[in-house]
């Protein structure tokens, strides 16, 4: 019988071989449209990953950024580069993953956030994520820009703060994606 490890540690107490796999991950799961900032994305924060058997399987980062609504800056837990490999998808690593994301996002952040790609919108959706219904945006020199093709895609996990379901929320300013 397999069983499946769960392991929590921040970017900088991986060691090298355990991050360029979890990249590696990353980068087969996004496959080639993956743009070298989306992995610099996934750094500096914790990471979750999942081993079976010796073998990493699955990968999650909770980021920290800044997110700002109604005029307050919310500390956010922004989740990166959940991956799990196609041999093990549909067995609830990915739940798993998620689940860890949620205990540091609960236990760090005032909110937590993610862009889902449109595979994925449902599974965020079945493990309690809320759909974000207002608009975003991106912070830049020149003021707040909006970002209307991220609309759809955001997701966010309230733990202490309100948010009004229909505002806007705006992320800070990054290299490559903005959400």
């Amino acid at each position: 019988m397999t069983r499946a490890v769960l392991r929590t540690a921040p970017t900088a107490e991986l060691p090298a071989a355990r991050l360029a796999a979890a990249h590696a991950l990353f980068a087969t799961a996004f496959g080639p449209d993956v743009d070298p900032s989306d992995w610099e994305h996934c750094l500096g924060g914790v990471h979750i990953t999942l081993d079976e058997d010796g073998e990493l399987i699955g990968h999650a980062a909770v980021v920290g950024r800044r997110l700002t609504h109604r005029g307050r800056t919310l500390h956010t837990g922004y989740v990166e580069g959940v991956a799990v490999a196609a041999g093990h998808r549909g067995r609830g690593h990915g739940a798993a993953l998620l689940a860890a994301v949620e205990r540091v996002v609960r236990e760090r952040y005032a909110l937590g956030a993610l862009s889902s790609t449109a595979d994925a919108l449902s599974f965020y959706e079945r493990l309690g994520w809320q759909r974000w219904r207002g608009t975003t945006a991106v912070l830049t020199p020149h003021g707040p820009q909006r970002t209307p093709e991220d609309d759809d895609a955001l997701f966010v996990l309230p733990v202490s703060v309100a948010l009004e379901p229909h505002g806007e929320l705006v992320c800070d300013h990054r290299a490559g994606d903005p959400w």
